[in-house]
């Protein structure tokens, strides 16, 4: 299946090939609910989601590294520039050291995808290094910006839209967000083992929570009622971002479309699967069960075949492509 994307993509280059294999390698490994929804996307546009992932992860894998201690954050700092300098040296046009970097730069090109985005990605990358909290929501999307919603970005072009790049963007960036934020919901427990509270500091003030109640109701395993209100208020704000982002579903290119519906169902239920198990995320990962997903995938198949036969009796709207700004 690898080889019939890489010819579909026009990916020839040997070299080229092994980058970007590594790169669906490792999103099968570790990204399960972005990696089945991929699957639904037409063959040739796999490569550049799988590069685009691939590269993010490289960045989290440094700052998320658990085996390091506050006194390698400059070491982890470093690794980041290096990185940053890798991607600039093949963006331009030079040879990138890690594979990773090498497929995400041929992405780039082909797609016309903004340098910026990869910059404002790799500098919330770094202010994770130093920055554990966030005290208002606004704080945090200013974060956010880059380490969520320029990858809705960096994904539009690759998915192509039947709107104006403008038009659709917004709509990107705020599924990026709701993402994440479902991700920090998710995670609670987990980020704060690597000393890190992501939800607003007056989202969790207004129901009494701070990060002492957090770290105590991670060491002794105990629930509190206050948490749980403040993790179903979190809840609820980040439904808000999935519904702001939900008008760019049909701004997509169609054939992409049941790709990010699949995202956005998945990535929903797992809401649904941390209030199921009584917003305990400080204690446990909540996941959504493999029947549900199944499920999920075998109506975005569906609806794949129903596109076209749709678009067999009826032009394809054409997918407005403009330069990066």
């Amino acid at each position: 299946m690898t080889q019939r994307e890489l010819d579909a993509a026009t990916i020839t280059d040997p070299a080229l090939r092994r980058a970007f294999e590594g790169c669906r390698r490792l999103n099968a490994r570790h990204g399960k609910t972005y990696f089945l929804a991929t699957r639904l996307l037409p063959a040739s546009r796999r490569p550049a989601v799988h590069a685009l992932y691939a590269f993010a992860r490289l960045a989290d894998d440094i700052v998320d590294d658990l085996a390091a201690t506050s006194e390698e954050t400059g070491d982890r700092a470093q690794r980041l520039q290096a990185l940053s300098y890798d991607l600039r040296t093949a963006i331009n046009g030079g040879s990138g050291r890690h594979p990773v970097v090498t497929a995400v730069a041929h992405t780039a090109h082909r797609y016309r995808i903004p340098h910026s985005h990869f910059d404002d990605f790799l500098t919330s990358m770094r202010s994770d290094l130093t920055v554990t909290d966030y005290g208002t929501l606004d704080a945090l999307r200013a974060y956010m910006h880059g380490s969520a919603a320029v990858i809705g970005l960096q994904m539009l072009p690759v998915l192509g839209h039947v709107t104006p790049r403008d038009e659709a963007a917004p709509h990107a960036a705020a599924l990026g967000e709701a993402f994440q934020l479902t991700n920090f919901i998710r995670d609670v427990g987990e980020d704060l083992d690597r000393d890190r509270v992501y939800l607003p500091a007056d989202l969790l003030a207004a129901e009494g929570v701070d990060r002492e109640l957090l770290r105590w109701s991670r060491r002794t395993g105990r629930d509190d009622p206050r948490i749980t209100r403040a993790l179903r208020s979190a809840t609820a704000l980040t439904r808000s971002f999935y519904a702001r982002a939900r008008p760019g579903l049909d701004m997509l290119a169609p054939a992409s479309r049941p790709c990010v519906r699949t995202a956005f169902v998945l990535y929903g239920d797992i809401l649904d699967a941390v209030a199921r198990d009584g917003y305990a995320s400080v204690h446990r990962r909540s996941v959504v069960r493999l029947s549900r997903r199944a499920v999920v995938a075998a109506a975005g198949l569906a609806n794949i075949a129903a596109s076209r036969l749709t678009t067999s009796a009826s032009p394809i709207p054409a997918v407005v492509e403009e330069p990066s700004r």
